[in-house]
C-alpha cells in the first residue's frame, strides 16, 4: 500500500497520471480508512484511468464493472453455470449417484463469478482494485443493491452462505452527472470531484504523456483547449481529447499550430458533428477570424 500523499503523486507521475494533492489526499484516505472513492466529473476528465494506473502502479488485479441500464445484480456479483450443472446432472444420472446432486451443483466451482464478487474473493496480499464506472447509468434499485455490499464487503449466497472479503478491495466509483448519485450511497463514500485542469496541470500531462511532443507545441494545444472549453459546446472536450489531439498533431508532424492543422483534426477535439458546426460557425469563422483566435492563443502563452 502506497505510505504517504507524497508517495501516491510520485508513484502515480511514474505511471504518467498527474495526480494534484487534492487528489492524492483523498486517494490515500480512501485506502488507509478503508472507504470507497466516489469520483465525479466530466467525461474524460481521468476517473477512469486513475483506477487503471492505481492498480498498475499497486501490481494488483484490475477489475471493472462497466455500468448500464437495466444492469442487475446477478450481471454484477455471480450467476450459477446452468449449462455446466445440467452436464453435472446428467453425469449423477449415469452413475446413480442422485444423492449428492444437490450438494455438488450448487458448489463454488459453478459459480460464474462476476467483478464484484472477484473482488470480494481476491485472495490478496494485495487488495484488488474494484472500478464501479459510470454508476450514474445503472438505475437506482442498482445502487440499493450495492449499499450492502459496501457496507460489508460480503455477499450472501443462499446455496452456499454468506462469502466475506478477507482482503477489502480498493473501490473506485466513477459519475458523469447524467444523473444524481442518491445521497445514502454517497455517504458510504469520500467525495472527489475532478475537474477541467489548468493549464499547468494539462502542459504536465501532455509532457508527461507524450515525452516526444515538443513543448512549444504542447503549450499552444493546451492553451487552445483552454479556451475552447469557454464556449458553450455539447460535450467541452476532456483531457482524452487533449491528448488525442496532441498526438494526432505529432503523428503529422506539426511543430506549431495553424488553421490548417486545426481544421483537419478536429474530429479529435469535438466528438459529435453539432459542436463541429457550432465551432466552425461560432467561434471559428472565416479566414481572418481564424487568424486572431490562433492569435490571441499564441499571446496568452507570452
Amino acid at each position: 500500500m502506497l505510505s504517504s500523499i507524497d508517495a501516491i503523486t510520485e508513484t502515480l507521475a511514474v505511471q504518467h497520471y498527474v495526480a494534484d494533492r487534492p487528489l492524492a489526499t483523498v486517494l490515500f484516505l480512501s485506502q488507509a480508512l478503508g472507504k470507497p472513492l466516489f469520483l465525479e466529473g466530466e467525461p474524460g476528465v481521468g476517473k477512469t484511468e486513475l483506477a487503471v494506473v492505481l492498480a498498475r502502479a499497486l501490481d494488483t488485479v484490475f477489475i471493472r464493472l462497466q455500468c448500464y441500464e437495466g444492469l442487475d445484480a446477478s450481471m454484477a456479483l455471480y450467476e450459477w453455470n446452468y449449462p455446466r450443472q445440467i452436464l453435472e446432472i446428467k453425469l449423477q444420472e449415469v452413475c446413480g449417484d442422485r444423492d449428492r446432486l444437490a450438494k455438488t451443483i450448487f458448489g463454488e466451482e459453478f459459480l460464474i463469478k462476476r467483478p464484484i464478487l472477484q473482488a470480494i474473493q481476491h485472495p490478496g496480499p494485495r487488495p484488488a482494485v474494484l472500478l464501479i464506472d459510470e454508476l450514474d447509468r445503472a438505475d437506482e434499485e442498482f445502487e440499493a443493491f450495492l449499499l450492502e455490499v459496501l457496507a460489508d464487503y460480503q455477499v450472501t449466497i443462499p446455496e452456499i452462505g454468506t462469502l466475506r472479503a478477507h482482503v477489502k478491495p480498493l473501490v473506485i466509483l466513477t459519475s458523469n452527472r447524467t444523473r444524481d448519485v442518491h445521497d445514502a450511497l454517497k455517504r458510504r463514500c469520500l467525495y472527489h470531484w475532478i475537474d477541467y485542469p489548468v493549464f499547468e496541470k494539462e502542459y504536465a500531462i501532455v509532457r508527461n504523456r507524450l515525452p516526444a511532443i515538443e513543448g512549444e507545441l504542447a503549450a499552444e494545444v493546451c492553451r487552445f483547449m483552454e479556451r475552447v472549453r469557454t464556449e458553450d459546446f455539447l460535450k467541452r472536450p476532456g483531457i482524452a481529447e487533449t491528448l488525442d489531439w496532441a498526438a494526432a498533431l505529432l503523428a503529422l508532424n506539426r511543430h506549431t499550430l495553424d488553421a490548417e492543422a486545426v481544421e483537419a483534426t478536429l474530429g479529435c477535439i469535438f466528438k459529435n458533428q453539432q459542436d463541429i458546426l457550432l465551432f466552425r460557425d461560432a467561434v471559428w469563422g472565416d479566414h481572418g477570424q481564424r487568424a486572431d483566435y490562433l492569435k490571441q492563443v499564441k499571446e496568452a502563452l507570452c
